[in-house]
Parts: structure tokens; sequence; C-alpha cells
């Protein structure tokens, strides 16, 4: 990422929010990097120094500021091919990969060489894979101590170090501090409250909006939406292991930013689950950029985002059963399907969050003609058992790094998955911004057209980001 120094050190001066993990800025006289939205007195221009990521910062001798924290900055969308392929290496860098199998193995989870990798992750970000994701490590270690009571150890091994004394040593040499000193420091004021975290987003954002969508189509057992939050059961794999909890987002009522509370049993998968969160609710969307390109389209809910998922088997799933029935009626097969194949959720017995979503796996091994005494047809459920052996093999990855063309091309050579299903898989599991349903009952009426190829066409003016059309028509609709 270029950056032009004057540009953001005029951006510096307004603590503008829409520049928020644009870029951060390190400041010589202290050595100390922040985000531009920080509010300590405004350094001379001479002593400021722009990095396009936190780790380049840090690589630079710059240590992270305590009172802005750049770990709590949101992130990039990501459009073109090279920008997508370096978030989805930080996705699965987020989530373990590179202590699973090394550089080689994260490079070829993405599907390019490890050389090409790390010139993507030069340019991209100004480092190295390894030390993006030892910075990392770092900023969430620096988060677990701040945010929780997590026992030192315990934060080292959540945070991905092999060792408590290699965390000391390198927590040290970084940030010329003992992480106990940090802790020490914070202050009792400093607690949100015990496993509690918050991820920022560039305003607006519609919340209301959000969690209407997610209320609409939420399954029995599995979620719950109440006037201002959101909860759900949730089931990740991290690091080798797989961990299951319940977690709670709400929007903060002070800040741009979520607040998500997430049950103990998850606290050794932190990163893995606040990446599915980010994703879940769309927290690296620009609104400025988007609404500047849809123009009067978005004029009414600038702030509307894409919701995404928490599992991309989930949503597949969703999207099968949703195939020209209603949102109601998906979400009773939905429940039937939780019912019979999804595994019981110990915990509270006050708390109607008692299942888990079935794995793929189980699907997979289960009859077609069982599902289809759930409610769905025989097509359908020889549909959904194809998709299950497909995701649950490995065949068909629905990753937000997976290639979205390559994976809407296998989707749709499945029996019973047509482009309609396929786009809708590719906008919420994929996060990709520009899918477009173009056959969509709802986008052809509002767009005046009966036919998917001049829906099309009328569409090319929201390049890039006809997903967010997408929810805009559908908004629009109500």
């Amino acid at each position: 990422m270029s950056l032009d120094p004057d540009a953001c050190y005029r951006a510096l001066t307004t603590h503008d929010s829409r520049f928020d993990g644009r870029f951060f800025v390190g400041v010589s006289s202290t050595r100390i990097y922040c985000r531009p939205v920080c509010n300590v007195r405004l350094p001379r221009r001479e002593n400021c120094h722009f990095f396009a990521s936190a780790a380049a910062a840090e690589v630079d001798g710059f240590r992270p500021c305590l009172r802005c924290r750049p770990e709590l900055a949101p992130g990039n969308a990501s459009i073109d091919a090279v920008a997508r392929l370096a978030q989805g290496a930080v996705d699965l860098i987020e989530n373990g990969a590179l202590d699973a199998g090394g550089i080689e193995h994260l490079s070829a989870r993405v599907g390019v060489t490890s050389r090409h990798l790390r010139r993507i992750f030069d340019a991209e970000f100004g480092v190295s894979p390894i030390e993006y994701a030892q910075t990392q490590r770092l900023l969430l270690a620096k988060r677990l101590l701040t945010d929780t009571e997590l026992p030192v150890i315990d934060v080292a091994l959540a945070s991905g170090f092999s060792s408590v004394r290699r965390f000391n040593a390198l927590f040290k040499a970084r940030y010329r501090m003992a992480p106990g000193r940090l802790r020490a420091a914070r202050g009792k004021e400093a607690l949100p409250g015990v496993h509690a975290f918050e991820l920022s987003f560039r305003p607006p954002y519609d919340w209301e909006a959000m969690l209407a969508f997610l209320r609409h189509r939420a399954i029995e057992g599995i979620e719950t939406v109440g006037e201002s939050s959101y909860g759900r059961t949730i089931a990740v794999a991290h690091r080798g292991s797989r961990h299951v909890g319940r977690i709670d987002v709400r929007r903060s009522a002070r800040k741009a930013a979520l607040q998500v509370a997430m049950s103990p049993s998850l606290m050794h998968a932190v990163p893995a689950v606040l990446s599915r969160v980010k994703h879940a609710f769309d927290l690296a969307c620009d609104p400025a950029v988007i609404s500047s390109a849809l123009g009067s389209l978005a004029a009414a809910q600038p702030g509307l985002r894409v919701p995404g998922t928490f599992d991309g088997f989930e949503l597949a799933v969703r999207a099968v059963i949703s195939q020209q029935i209603s949102v109601r009626a998906a979400r009773t097969v939905l429940g039937r399907i939780v019912r019979a194949y999804g595994e019981d959720f110990p915990g509270d017995e006050s708390d109607s969050r008692t299942r888990l979503f079935p794995s793929a796996e189980r699907i997979a091994h289960g009859s077609p003609d069982d599902l289809a005494k759930l409610g769905l047809t025989s097509a359908r459920a020889r549909t959904l058992t194809a998709l299950a052996s497909a995701i649950a093999s490995g065949e068909i990855r629905l990753d937000p790094e997976s290639d979205v063309e390559a994976t809407v091309e296998a989707l749709t050579a499945l029996p019973g998955i047509g482009a309609w299903t396929a786009n809708y898989i590719a906008m919420r599991a994929l996060r990709w911004p520009d899918a477009f349903l173009a056959n969509d009952l709802v986008v052809l009426k509002k767009l005046g057209e009966t036919r998917a190829a001049r829906a099309l066409q009328l569409a090319d003016a929201w390049r890039p980001w006809r997903a967010y059309a997408v929810m805009h028509l559908w908004s629009n609709a109500r």
C-alpha cells in the first residue's frame, strides 16, 4: 500500500474515523505508534512516520500506544485479487495456519508459492508473513492482558506462543516492559468485563438493520436476537483443537465498535472467534467508499452492511433450504435439521441456545430419505447430501480466502445448485463484495426488469460493490 505522508498527516490532524485502520503513525520522539483517531496531542509533522500496518510500525522499532490501542483498529476490505489473497492469508494466520506448518503450509492454503506470498505481504503490509504473525500474536496478548483476568501462561498459549519464556522475551524486547507490568498498570477501571472484547468499525453502521436481517432468519436452538444484541452457539477449530461455546454481540454505546462477550471455553480460540465475528458483521466495510459508488441507492441507509456468517457450511445449508420457499418456512426446516443432526450444547439450562449446528460430516453420512422426512423435497435432500459430502471431503471450501470463481463453478456443478444459490453463498460465506443475485425476484422487481442478463448490465454501475447493492435493493423492498 502506497501512503502519501502529507495526506496522512492531514487526516491525522482531523482524527477522522474514516481513516482508522487505513494507516498508523509512528512518532520518532516517543517511539510509539498510534491510530489516526488517537486523541493524544498532535505530534509535529517532522516526527511522524506513516505505516500501512501495525506490523510495519513494530518492525521499524515503534511500540503500540496504550491509549488508542492499535490492536482495536478496524481492518480493510479487500476487492482486487492481490489484496483479497493477502487478506485471506491474514485470516489463516489468525487461525494458526503458520503454527501448523510454517510459511509453506500457509502459501499452499492460499494457492501460491511461498516466494510470491512474501512479495504480496511486502507490497500490502510492508513486512513478511512471519513478522506480521508475530505482531498479531503480541497485539492479541496485549489485548488479553488488558481486557481479561487470564493468567499470563494462558495468555501466552491463547496468543499462539509455544512457551511462556518465548512470550516474555519477545514482549519485553518489543514493548520494553514485562507482561505483568502492563497488567498492573491498566487499573481496575480499565476492565470492561471478563472475556469481553471490542471490535472497531468505520461508521455509519446500521446495527438495527443488521439485527433485523438476522432476527428474521434466526435458527431455534442456535441463535437469539434481541432488541439490541445477537447471540449464538459456535464451534471453531483452532491450532488443531475444537472449541465450542456461546458468544453475545452488541453495539457499544459510546464507541464505533461492537462488544463481543464469549464463554470461557472459547478463550484459547480468541483469534478465530473474533475473526468469525469480523466476517459475520462485515466490520471491514468502508461505508463512505461504498455509498459513493452506489449513489442514490445507498442514500437512505449509508450504514447498511452485508451480513456474513460464522460458518460456511451453515450458510450453504441455509441457501439450499431457502430455495423457492419463504424465510419462515426455511427457518422451520432448519430447526428440524438442527434437532435431528445438531450436537447438544451443555451449559446454562435457562439459555435457549442448546445446540450446535450440524457438521458437514454429520449430514454427509446421513440419508437423503431421512432428510426428506424433515420437510425437504427429495431433490433438495439429495442436493444437501451432495453439498455436505463435497465440503466434508475438502473438495469445496467455503472460507473467505477461497477462490470465488472456482468455488462458484464447483457449487453450480453440484445437482440442484444454480446461480442464485452459488452467488448467495459467495456473497455471505466467501465475503465477496461484488457478488450479485441477478435472477433474484426482488432484485429484478426493484430494477423493473424480467431478465437476469439485463439486470447484470444495469448493475455494472455498482461494481465492485454489487453485494451491497443487493442489500439496498432488498431493504428498499420492505
